[in-house]
């Protein structure tokens, strides 16, 4: 009944910036939690960056902190997370995904992740 579809990806060099978008169709409230996530082959899932839409919180990991910002529109409608200084290791898919009942970010896997987008692929060549 909700589909997350994860855009903007692409190859882009070292230094560089991307900006990724995570739009749901379906009915979704504006209180919810948005997280963003990237799997790299042979490589865990990790968590990368969370904003509230009802509190407004936001979170990143260590490794992105200074480097990336996430944000939603007015509307609530759809998430961004602009990526500046992208390294090669930032090279990933990379996913979002709802916590429809979520109100606040914390940490990333105890969040009750109701939707899986489909994700965009990042590539950052050197």
């Amino acid at each position: 009944e909700v589909q997350l579809q994860a855009s903007g990806g692409g190859l882009v060099q070292a230094g560089g910036s991307l900006r990724l978008s995570c739009t749901a169709s379906g009915f979704v409230d504006d209180e919810n939690v948005v997280a963003w996530f990237r799997q790299a082959p042979g490589k865990e899932r990790e968590g990368v960056s969370c904003i509230s839409n009802f509190d407004g919180s936001v979170s990143y990991a260590d490794s992105m902190k200074g480097r990336f910002t996430v944000s939603s529109d007015n509307a609530k409608t759809t998430v961004y997370l602009q990526m500046n200084s992208l390294k090669p290791e930032d090279t990933a898919v990379y996913y979002c995904a709802l916590d429809l009942g979520g109100r606040r970010c914390g940490d990333f896997y105890d969040l009750a992740i109701d939707y899986w987008g489909k994700g965009t692929l990042v590539t950052v060549s050197s």
